[in-house]
C-alpha cells in the first residue's frame, strides 16, 4: 500500500470508521489519547481546535468525529508528522485537519495568539532521565520524556493559543496534578473539570484528565471516577462506550 512505509501498519480507530498509520518502532497511540479526545469539550458545528504534541495525529482524527470545526495538529518529530499527514490523507480529511511540523515553544510565531476555541495536549509525561536510563529509540524517548518539551512549555503554549474563555485540556499522570494546576494558574488557565481514571476498582488512579478555561473564574468540578476494567478484567461498560461506541 502506497500509504505505508517500512515497518508501518494500518490500524482501525476502534469505534471510528477510520484507519491510522502506526509503527511499533516509532509510535503507537495509547488509551490516554482516546480518553482525552472523548473528555474535552468541543464545539459541534464550528470553531478552531488545535492539538499539541500530536504524535501520529490520533487526537485530531478522533476530534474530527465530534466536531465540524477546523483542526490543527502540531508535532516536532518529522517521522511522526509524516505519519499523521498520510493518515489524514488516507481518511480524506485534508480539508478539515492540517498538520504543522514544528516546536510548540515557537508555535506562536506561526499561529499567533488567542485564536483557538479548544487546545488539547498529551505531552511527554516523564522528566528527562540520565543518558543511561533513556530509551535508545529516539522517537519513543522524545514522546515519553521531557527532552524537547516540558510540562511548563506545553501549558504556556496552550495558554497563548487559547482565546479568552477557550478550553484547554490535558491528559497526564495523577502525580503531576498539583504541578499542572499550579502551572495552569500561572498562565491564566483556570481548571474547571478533573477526572481520574483507574485501572479497576480498588487500584490507584493512573491517569488524569483536566480541562481549564482561559481567564475563567475558580470553580473546579471533580467528575465521577472512570474505571477501565471490571472484576473480570474486561472493559467496563463506560470504557466499551468510549472505545467501541457500544
Amino acid at each position: 500500500m502506497d500509504f505505508l512505509k517500512e515497518g508501518e501498519r494500518l490500524d482501525y480507530l476502534l469505534a471510528e470508521d477510520m484507519r491510522i498509520i502506526q509503527s511499533p518502532a516509532v509510535f503507537s497511540f495509547s488509551l490516554d489519547a482516546v480518553l482525552l479526545a472523548r473528555f474535552v469539550y468541543v464545539p459541534i458545528q464550528k470553531g478552531n481546535l488545535i492539538d499539541l504534541c500530536s504524535g501520529n495525529g490520533v487526537i485530531p482524527l478522533f476530534l474530527s468525529t465530534r466536531t465540524k470545526g477546523a483542526i490543527t495538529g502540531v508535532e516536532i518529530q518529522e517521522r511522526l508528522h509524516d505519519m499523521a499527514v498520510r493518515s489524514i490523507e488516507y481518511n480524506k480529511l485534508q480539508e478539515r485537519i492540517k498538520m504543522i511540523h514544528g516546536d510548540i515553544k515557537e508555535i506562536h510565531q506561526v499561529l499567533g495568539y488567542g485564536k483557538f476555541d479548544v487546545v488539547t495536549c498529551n505531552p511527554p509525561y516523564f522528566p528527562t532521565p540520565s543518558r543511561e536510563e533513556i530509551n535508545e529509540n529516539e522517537h519513543l524517548a522524545i514522546a515519553r520524556h521531557e527532552i524537547l518539551c516540558t510540562l511548563e512549555d506545553a501549558i504556556k503554549a496552550s495558554s497563548g493559543l487559547a482565546r479568552q474563555g477557550g478550553k484547554v485540556a490535558f491528559v497526564h499522570r495523577p502525580g503531576r496534578f498539583l504541578d499542572i494546576v499550579t502551572l495552569m494558574r500561572k498562565y491564566k488557565l483556570e481548571p474547571k473539570r478533573v477526572q481520574f481514571v483507574y485501572p479497576k476498582a480498588g487500584k490507584e488512579a493512573n491517569t488524569l484528565l483536566i480541562e481549564a478555561v482561559k481567564n475563567g473564574n475558580p470553580d473546579l468540578k471533580i467528575l465521577p471516577p472512570l474505571f477501565v476494567y471490571n472484576e473480570e478484567n474486561e472493559y467496563t461498560s463506560e470504557m466499551r462506550e468510549i472505545l467501541y461506541g457500544e
